[in-house]
């Protein structure tokens, strides 16, 4: 409806993720970076967190859209809890190869004289896991096995893990040192500073041709930044229901009580995850919360063996004595 009253080429603030709506702002730029960098070495793990909805699957689309020009072939998995043996499945439909019949020993075969026919190619092999904080462990095990398919000490697959902030909570569990050491780069987006969601929302009006019809008052940017705490999928839905309203209204000016009327009438339906100032997300807050249970979970391990060692030290001393006690009845 406000497409064609405002004139744009298409809707700006789709939900769905579209690679060409990226907006470069300094963490996303940052985590690309590690991508293309974990790209250029061609060996390791690449892993990207961030919190729900700042733009993951965005920038993973970026990257494979850079990838379109090189010679690499990407399979993406968007998981929810495949166990080891369906995630190699999952893999192998993603690259075309049979799987519904075979059993895992075949599987790996096949897929081990795929990732050798493709090198001999001279073609890359990358595996983009979504949503990775939902991978069981003897899944992500798999994973790290599966990262020692070599040809000629060149590695034959590579992957990269993009989750919530609990894949970063994942990656620090007991059992995973072996694939912490596979992890060639890590990052945690971060969502848009203040200037940033001004930047990004005029950025993404832009690419459908907006003519600054509509305009914004500075105080609606401040006000779209404090209630969606900079997170992009807040701002696109905040954003879309506040462009279908102006347009009801036909009002081609957007000032702040236009904004704060939008935010209300959300709010009432319980829609879009806005904050106000008492309830905003603290990123570092939760951070210190996870330090705090890992510091409490380090000291219970300590504990444990501690008392291990005392109850195997006391086992020690009772069948000592039952030793003793027998050689000097027999005797």
């Amino acid at each position: 409806m406000y497409r064609s009253f405002y004139h744009f080429s298409s809707k700006p603030f789709r939900l769905t993720p579209d690679p060409r709506f990226y907006f470069n702002g300094r963490s996303h730029k940052r985590a690309l970076a590690y991508l293309l960098y974990g790209v250029r070495q061609g060996e390791g793990f690449v892993v990207i967190s961030g919190d729900v909805g700042t733009g993951k699957t965005t920038l993973m689309g970026t990257l494979a859209k850079n990838l379109e020009r090189h010679n690499v072939l990407t399979a993406k998995i968007v998981t929810t809890q495949l166990d080891a043996d369906d995630l190699l499945r999952a893999l192998c439909a993603e690259l075309g190869l049979p799987f519904e019949h075979d059993s895992k020993a075949v599987l790996l075969k096949t897929l081990e004289e795929f990732l050798r026919q493709c090198l001999y190619q001279h073609k890359r092999v990358i595996l983009i896991i979504d949503e990775a904080q939902n991978l069981p462990p003897r899944s992500v095990e798999e994973l790290r096995m599966l990262s020692n398919f070599q040809l000629a000490n060149r590695p034959m697959l590579q992957t990269f893990l993009l989750g919530q902030r609990e894949l970063r909570q994942l990656m620090r569990s007991r059992g995973f040192e072996q694939l912490r050491q596979r992890v060639l780069a890590a990052y945690h987006l971060e969502p848009f500073s203040s200037d940033e969601t001004r930047n990004y929302v005029e950025h993404r009006l832009r690419l459908v041709s907006w003519k600054n019809d509509p305009t914004f008052a500075e105080e609606v940017f401040d006000g779209i930044h404090r209630y969606t705490d900079g997170v992009p999928r807040r701002i696109n839905v905040l954003c879309d229901r506040l462009l279908l309203f102006a347009c009801l209204e036909e009002k081609h000016d957007i000032q702040a009580d236009t904004l704060n009327a939008v935010v209300s009438e959300m709010r009432q339906d319980e829609l879009g995850d806005l904050r106000n100032d008492a309830g905003r997300y603290s990123a570092q807050a939760e951070d210190k919360s996870h330090a705090d249970h890992e510091d409490r979970y380090s000291e219970l391990e300590r504990s444990v063996a501690l008392l291990s060692k005392s109850v195997k030290e006391e086992l020690a001393r009772l069948r000592a004595a039952a030793a003793e006690t027998g050689t000097t009845t027999k005797h």
